[in-house]
């Protein structure tokens, strides 16, 4: 048996680095709450999520503050928060932290594209979090923080990736590293617990990490 110190180095480890699915927790069958909840400030259920044709999966570290940086522009239609990019089914927030679920935290948004495009949506992506940082968002640490862009179709991926290497161009010329983020098509988003959903509505003085690095995608 591992001593507690050993046990939790080890466990510091498996947060720095992504797991592989034989080391992921096994998770659940089902949600151990009820997703059919009013969002807090747009209109609509989050069990509506699924039928809105446009979204798209951002991972920006601490999901509070990244859920809050969408619902305020115009042509967001929902939010939610929730676990992406990992392995484990339906995973809680305490099996997510452990960093043996392969998850990080992101928000899904769904969007008018008359009113709002992919290509603003990822500009407000790259310019509100550092995406530089491997598995970390500022003092925030752990696979779970990590940067990522989880996409639902080849077009959608493909602008995401057009947008990364223009950014990538920006960072560079401003001394910036190469970007890490986690860019995807097609994963499965598992929602968070309700006290996280909208939780700077509901706690205005709450958390929030999100730190840009002053680099502009224009």
């Amino acid at each position: 048996m591992l001593s507690s110190e050993k046990y939790q180095i080890r466990l510091n480890s498996l947060k720095e680095q992504l797991i592989e699915p034989s080391q992921a927790l096994p998770g659940r069958d089902s949600y151990p709450f009820d997703i059919d909840l009013p969002h807090e400030v747009l209109a609509g259920s989050l069990a509506e999520l699924e039928h809105y044709p446009h979204k798209v999966i951002l991972g920006l570290g601490c999901f509070w503050g990244a859920e809050r940086l969408f619902w305020q522009r115009p042509g967001v239609l929902m939010t939610a928060v929730g676990y992406a990019g990992g392995y484990t089914p339906f995973p809680s927030y305490e099996e997510v932290c452990s960093g043996l679920t392969g998850h990080a935290e992101v928000v899904v948004i769904a969007y008018d594209p008359e009113q709002l495009s992919l290509e603003q949506l990822l500009q407000l992506f790259w310019e509100n979090h550092d995406p530089t940082q491997g598995m970390q968002q500022g003092n925030d640490q752990g696979t779970q923080y990590r940067s990522a862009i989880y996409c639902q179709n080849e077009q959608d991926y493909h602008q995401a990736l057009h947008s990364m290497q223009q950014f990538q161009s920006q960072l560079a010329q401003a001394g910036h590293g190469d970007i890490t983020t986690d860019l995807r098509l097609e994963t499965v988003f598992y929602f968070a617990e309700p006290y996280h959903q909208q939780y700077l509505d509901k706690n205005p003085g709450g958390y929030c990490g999100l730190k840009g690095t002053g680099v502009t995608c224009i």
